[in-house]
């Protein structure tokens, strides 16, 4: 079921066949890893198959000499989920999962959340330097307000500069903003945005696609940036560095075919963002009038745009 590269998963109504025993096969699944397989791969076979019980059971034949270690892992996974009631969980495969991260290709097989799901939201990302400079972090409060303003919703990733600075003044504006985590749901980190996390779970959305209690690590950011990415209908880098994760950001929104918007501060420093800038899909923008300018162009008609940008990208 898996449709032209790039794109993800794009399945209607999955309905009553995908329940609580489908579930547990599939965080079975991603912990038993069968054969080596990565994340993606194991989302694609069971796609496929449209069960993960079904790729499940080809993974551990049943046989008359069968120790149970199978559905142990099962039993195991269901227990599990029984233990997340406090949270919300998604698989990609039920209906309440966000369907613009169905059109990516890396997507995240689960989705652990807390705070309000909205089908259809208009949202962007709005990310940038922990290490801010205080003109990036005006610009960074500026653009979030601007896009409150126009009813969209502000994404960031709930590190410390551009990211805090866009999900607070989004909050004090009496925006929607949406924080994609590196860490299990369960965790806070940074340590200083604890009140923050717990505001945004309460008046916004909290999303990380990690199992709960999972720490921070080095892999762990970059596949948030992925998730933010296929989130927003674009991304705004406000200010980075060579190396900051923002620049992984931006480039993955090239390959999810979203666009992206970098300010000239960035452009102007980085290598990475000169040679980005070319591409199609991304506008360079010298005032934050001209990032909102750009914002309402390419939220207008997501649809015509994405069709575009991948007609663009080959």
């Amino acid at each position: 079921m898996l449709t032209a590269a790039g794109d993800g998963p794009t399945l209607p109504s999955v309905g009553a066949w995908w329940n609580d025993d489908e579930r547990a096969a599939l965080v079975a699944l991603l912990r038993a890893r069968p054969d080596g397989m990565k994340w993606p791969q194991i989302v694609a076979e069971v796609d496929s198959r449209s069960s993960a019980l079904a790729f499940w059971n080809e993974q551990n034949p049943a046989n008359l000499f069968d120790r149970g270690d199978d559905a142990a892992e099962i039993a195991t996974a269901r227990a599990d989920i029984a233990g997340w009631g406090d949270l919300g969980f998604l698989t990609f495969l039920d209906d309440d999962y966000p369907a613009q991260l169905r059109e990516i290709h890396d997507l995240p097989p689960v989705l652990f959340h807390r705070g309000k799901l909205l089908q259809d939201e208009i949202a962007v990302s709005v990310v940038g330097s922990r290490k801010a400079s205080q003109q990036g972090l005006e610009a960074a409060r500026s653009i979030a307000a601007g896009l409150v303003q126009r009813g969209i919703t502000v994404v960031g990733g709930l590190a410390s500069g551009i990211d805090t600075a866009a999900h607070v003044a989004a909050l004090e504006a009496g925006g929607r903003t949406v924080a994609v985590i590196g860490t299990g749901i369960r965790k806070y980190y940074p340590a200083e945005n604890r009140e923050l996390q717990d505001q945004i779970a309460t008046e916004g959305l909290l999303l990380s696609q990690f199992w709960p209690d999972a720490p921070p690590t080095k892999q762990t950011f970059p596949m948030r940036n992925t998730v933010m990415s296929g989130y927003g209908r674009a991304t705004i880098v406000v200010e980075a560095g060579e190396h900051s994760g923002a620049r992984i950001q931006a480039r993955r929104a090239v390959s999810h075919a979203r666009p992206v918007i970098l300010t000239d501060m960035v452009v102007k420093v980085n290598k990475w963002a000169q040679e980005l800038s070319d591409r199609p899909g991304v506008y360079v923008a010298k005032s934050t009038a001209e990032v909102m300018t750009y914002v309402e162009q390419v939220t207008a008609r997501p649809a015509d745009m994405l069709s575009l940008l991948r007609v663009a990208a080959g």
